[in-house]
């Protein structure tokens, strides 16, 4: 059914809405409790025998107490999980638009590879003559990083981006030690625009933090970063392509600057999506660069378990890889746990990585090629500018001269005067089944609005969303603010209160008040 504008409806939804059900359920949409709402402590989704007589081994430490952990029958249980999984937005749902996260599909054929007994069922602890399959794979897959990048050395072990932030500047603070510098060197150059990870990891291992401010074309000049570079400069952190979505120009300038006074250049790889292919890293001058597996090479958010962040370095940091590594000992790959009088920085985690990642990551390499995954890269830069172009009319682009790279930035010039605000926006982009993008980011942007739409997206599915987000801008022109200030309407829940939630968060559930049922009448 469409109003006279043209814009489907849904009467019977916002009657429901308005007169509610007993269940609280709207057809298709069901109200889900909290497990402590509807489950027993006596029922358990598995039989469990009492267990024999024992004597305990916890030294009196035992509990004497049910836990008081609710439980469900079994297809209760899968009823719960079930729902719950329905109120979550995900890549498989629609397309996503997050900028800087690079939500890109997840092909079945990498969720296939990676539950190959050989891959799925291995242990840490294992020998490592029972897993040269798996040595080999991430044999395989380091070096094909390090092509990639073109970069001499690499660490498979960090967990994730942040963890692979950690390792990069660990290395070069080993490299400064090194060099009886450490002392002096205590600063570390981050950019405005940088992401909020960065700042923090090299105030936690101990860096002072000196910012470096934007152009207002939203790159980082040589002349700024030669004007802040002095002999305490340990490194500078810098995302190419930036957090606006640009590509930053004088990157090869700034390297040269930074490694003429003496310091080290990381780079944060989040945004590698857009330059796979086209630009090495290593041959602009970055000295190590941590890689987000779950991004550029389209392993899930989390991957069933701890993420993925691999560091590649230089041949001036190689020295300082955290072990374990990986080295050809008589012809075959070869897990070095501990390097006995080498430069290495150590240990930074447990065990190796995350196999699940490893073979996620590789399985879409191979299946892609070099030149499938360059396109990738063209492919997502070509769906971005698409984004801008479509849009630019009726929303107002943050470097409206530059073309972006893999995701668009927009600020909310064009919302000024209107009552709508960002906020606002995005979540009227939930009503029309829309995860937002990502707002308030970076923070050099007023009221930013980033997009990235990634290679996966087909031009039917962009051009859906693009149509999506005009008809909101043209109801902000027309003055319908009340699609905005109460928005989303038809999600499970309306729109919190987030300062309230954050500051006064409610961490243990308590029965409610019992409802007791009216009188008989008559």
């Amino acid at each position: 059914m469409l109003n006279k504008e043209g814009r489907p409806t849904t009467p019977n939804a916002a009657a429901g809405r308005a007169r509610g059900t007993f269940t609280s359920n709207r057809a298709l949409q069901i109200e889900e409790p909290l497990i402590f709402e509807i489950g027993r402590a006596d029922v358990t989704g598995v039989d469990m025998d009492e267990p024999e007589p024992f004597t305990p081994r916890l030294g009196g430490r035992e509990r004497t107490s049910a836990t008081g952990l609710p439980g469900l029958s079994e297809p209760e249980a899968m009823r719960h999980y079930v729902r719950l999984s329905q109120k979550n937005y995900a890549i498989d749902s629609g397309l996503y638009p997050l900028g800087s996260c690079t939500m890109k599909h997840n092909p079945r054929l990498n969720e296939q590879m990676a539950r190959l007994p050989g891959f799925a069922d291995i242990h840490p602890l294992q020998p490592q003559s029972t897993v040269p399959g798996a040595l080999d794979l991430i044999e395989g897959l380091a070096n094909w990083l390090m092509t990639l990048t073109g970069t001499h050395a690499i660490a498979m072990s960090p967990k994730a981006g942040a963890h692979g932030e950690l390792c990069g500047m660990m290395a070069i603070r080993a490299a400064l030690e090194a060099r009886g510098e450490s002392a002096a060197r205590n600063v570390v150059l981050v950019p405005d625009s940088a992401h909020g990870t960065n700042p923090a990891t090299a105030a936690m291992i101990g860096f002072e933090v000196r910012s470096v401010p934007a152009r207002e074309d939203g790159t980082v000049s040589t002349e700024a970063v030669k004007a802040a570079l002095a002999p305490d400069v340990a490194a500078i952190m810098l995302t190419n392509p930036n957090t606006c979505g640009l590509f930053e120009r004088d990157i090869v300038a700034i390297a040269e600057a930074v490694h003429a006074a003496g310091a080290y250049f990381y780079c944060d790889g989040a945004n590698l999506n857009a330059i796979i292919g086209k630009a090495r890293p290593g041959d602009l001058g970055v000295d190590c660069m941590h890689i987000n597996l779950h991004k550029t090479f389209s392993t899930p958010h989390g991957g069933g378990g701890p993420g993925a962040g691999p560091v590649v370095l230089s041949e001036r940091l190689a020295a300082f890889a955290p072990v374990p590594f990986i080295r050809r000992e008589g012809g075959a790959p070869a897990l070095v746990e501990h390097a006995a009088g080498s430069r290495s920085l150590g240990r930074i985690c447990a065990f190796h990585g995350q196999m699940g990642m490893f073979v996620r990551a590789f399985a879409w390499m191979l299946s892609h090629g070099s030149d499938g995954m360059r396109q990738a890269s063209e492919d997502a830069v070509l769906n971005a500018n698409y984004t801008r172009a479509c849009l630019s009319d009726v929303m107002s682009p943050a470097f409206p001269d530059r073309t972006c790279m893999h995701e668009v930035l927009f600020t909310d010039a064009w919302l000024k005067g209107t009552g709508v605000t960002t906020l606002d926006f995005a979540k009227a982009m939930i009503d029309e089944g829309y995860h937002p993008m990502t707002v308030y980011f970076p923070l050099i942007v007023h009221g930013a609005m980033l997009i990235e739409p990634t290679e996966s997206e087909s031009r039917a599915s962009l051009d859906l969303f693009i149509m999506a987000l005009r008809d909101l801008a043209f109801s902000v022109r027309r003055g319908e603010t009340e699609r905005f200030a109460a928005a989303p309407f038809f999600a499970p829940r309306a729109r919190l209160d987030e300062t309230l939630a954050a500051r006064s968060p409610v961490l243990r559930w308590t029965p409610p008040a019992p409802i007791e049922e009216p009188a008989p009448v008559g």
